[in-house]
């Protein structure tokens, strides 16, 4: 139990930083009649956060006043509903589990991310990357949804559970913080570049956390896949962004 409620409080901090900026919907709902703490943490995240405190809804504002983009809601739609989804994996006992579930959301993220360029970004590169991803990515979620159904959580912490739910937690941390600045981007190439190559940082470092607590063949297998997957993506993510600043 104390495994448990540590990792919380690690991962409270990044969804209250999501919250913050997500729109209205059946899980979460952000009012401006939250109470005197949650008025606070806003407060303490708006510096790292430009849309902490305002609402993401379709037509509210955003910090200087305008009108929030179409893009930059549909990427924060997708991001609130990706780290509620990782939040599930993260409080897993089993490390092979834990994976399994936390890349299946962000794999589903990785998709929906793809699927905004594929809408908004014009940049022929950018968007062959995208459904590249999308291609590649969706065989996985289906491999990963089958295996979860085979192989439920341990009812019990492994030695591994707090090392590995800690892990988790610090990866998924520092990714949000980059990724909400990067997502923000008014330009929709770029932000879909500098989103998804942040995006791809986090899948290797879960892949890499999954190598080194995950016992489970199938699963390892599927993470150093991913590893040599993406990491040439980013190499050319990184390479497009440098080529394309203004």
């Amino acid at each position: 139990m104390n495994n448990k409620l540590s990792t919380f409080a690690l991962a409270t901090s990044v969804l209250l930083a999501v919250s913050a900026c997500q729109p209205a919907n059946d899980k979460v709902d952000v009012t401006a009649t939250e109470d005197a703490a949650s008025q606070k943490a806003v407060q303490e995240n708006t510096a790292a956060d430009p849309h902490a405190g305002h609402d993401m809804s379709a037509g509210t504002m955003v910090a200087d006043g305008t009108p929030m983009a179409a893009m930059l809601k549909d990427y924060t739609d997708s991001m609130t509903k990706m780290h509620e989804e990782m939040m599930i994996g993260m409080d897993y006992n089993d490390p092979d589990a834990a994976f399994a579930q936390g890349m299946f959301a962000h794999h589903v993220g990785a998709v929906d991310m793809a699927e905004i360029e594929l809408k908004y970004g014009t940049d022929t590169e950018m968007r062959k990357l995208a459904q590249e991803i999308i291609d590649a990515q969706q065989p996985e979620i289906e491999q990963m949804k089958t295996w979860l159904a085979n192989n439920p959580d341990a009812k019990t912490p492994t030695a591994d559970t707090k090392a590995m739910q800690q892990a988790y937690a610090k990866g998924m941390d520092a990714m949000h913080g980059d990724m909400m600045a990067a997502i923000a981007d008014p330009t929709p190439d770029m932000a879909f570049a500098r989103g998804m190559l942040l995006h791809h940082v986090g899948a290797v470092d879960m892949a890499a956390t999954q190598l080194k607590y995950g016992k489970n063949p199938e699963m390892r297998k599927l993470a150093q896949e991913i590893i040599d997957a993406q990491q040439p993506e980013i190499e050319q993510m990184q390479s497009w962004i440098a080529a394309n600043k203004s």
